[in-house]
Parts: structure tokens; C-alpha cells; sequence
């Protein structure tokens, strides 16, 4: 009951606090407008101010949708950007979308990108902790296609499924390995005046 009654009160004084206001007081606006600007914030001119979002580069949003089409229906360009996306390189970094792009390569059989996903998962990534069992099946696909690295890693992506110690000691021995990979690889798709084109 008394909330109710506490309720009522405030909305009453918030009419009257309206209904002693002319019309054109209600209606006017203040000269100024408060913009924030990361943690600071100031009183602008309403009349001088405007919003201005996050700068967009126009030229780096076509080529990474022109990209983006390509990578629709050729793995090495889905491995390029789910690469392009890991690293942040052109693009916002985006884990989640870069995890796609390389599903997406290795589903379609490219090597590289089932290796990277094998090593994503046997050692975690960001946010993303290990996934071992996932890991074994990724390295057992690209070991199937030849890929020597992989073949060595599935026999510690087996260990790391049934300890913890494992997989501990698999992050240790293979970190160095995992920063070339992630920082060096190079990419097979290029920009050149009349879009993208393969190496």
C-alpha cells in the first residue's frame, strides 16, 4: 500500500510540474545538447552539433565485401579472410566470424584451414577455450590430406582429450609455432586496381 501511495504522489507532482508550464515552455528546447566523447562530455551548441559516428573507410568496406563474395565460392578466399579477421587486418578483429570463414574453407577441403582450425581448438583462442576432441577431428582431416604438422599434433590432440596436463604441455611446446602461423602465414587472395585476384 504504500508504494502505491508513494506512486502516486511523484506522478501527481510530475503533472503539476507540467501543467504549471506554458505551452511554449514545454516545448522549447535548450540552446545546448550534452555530447559525450569517451569520458568526457561537454555542453555543444545545438545548432553547430551533429553526430559523427565510428569513421568508415568506403575503399576498405568494398574490398572486404568484394572479398566476401569471393570467399562464398572459393576456400582459399574464406581461409584469407577468416585469416584477415583472426588478425584484425583490414577488418574489426571478429573470433567468431573468422571461425566461420575457416569452417567454411576447411568443410570445402583446404588444408591450411583445417590445420588452423585443429590448432584453434587444441589451444584455445581469446575468449574461446580448448576443444580437444574438436582439435582431433579437424587435425585428422588435413592429416588425411597430407599435411605432416597435423599428423603430429593429432597423437597430443588425443592426450589433451584425456588430461588436462597434456593439453597444458601441447600449448607450451606448440606456442611458438602457433604465433608464426597466426602472425606470418601469407595470404593467397591480393587487392590490386581491379579487385581481388590469386596469387
Amino acid at each position: 500500500m504504500r508504494v502505491s501511495v508513494s506512486l502516486v504522489f511523484v506522478t501527481v507532482l510530475s503533472l503539476a510540474g507540467c501543467a504549471g508550464q506554458t505551452a511554449e515552455g514545454q516545448l522549447s528546447r535548450s540552446p545546448t545538447v550534452r555530447v559525450c566523447n569517451g569520458n568526457a562530455c561537454a555542453e555543444q551548441d545545438r545548432r553547430l552539433t551533429t553526430f559523427q559516428g565510428a569513421p568508415v573507410d568506403i575503399e576498405a568496406e568494398r574490398r572486404m565485401q568484394a572479398l566476401t563474395e569471393v570467399a562464398e565460392r572459393n576456400p582459399n578466399a574464406a581461409y584469407d579472410l577468416g585469416l584477415r579477421l583472426l588478425r584484425g587486418d583490414g577488418v574489426e578483429r571478429n573470433s567468431y566470424q573468422a571461425l566461420e570463414w575457416m569452417r567454411k574453407a576447411g568443410d570445402n577441403g583446404h588444408v591450411q584451414a583445417q590445420l588452423a582450425l585443429g590448432r584453434i581448438y587444441l589451444m584455445g583462442f581469446e575468449e574461446m577455450g580448448a576443444d580437444p576432441a574438436e582439435a582431433e577431428a579437424w587435425l585428422t582431416r588435413a592429416a588425411s590430406k597430407g599435411s605432416k604438422e597435423a599428423r603430429d599434433l593429432i597423437p597430443q590432440a588425443q592426450a589433451a582429450k584425456k588430461d588436462e596436463q597434456s593439453l597444458y604441455q601441447v600449448r607450451e611446446a606448440y606456442r611458438k609455432s602457433w604465433y608464426a602461423w597466426y602472425s606470418s602465414y601469407p595470404y593467397y587472395w591480393v587487392w590490386g586496381p581491379s579487385g581481388w585476384y590469386l596469387r
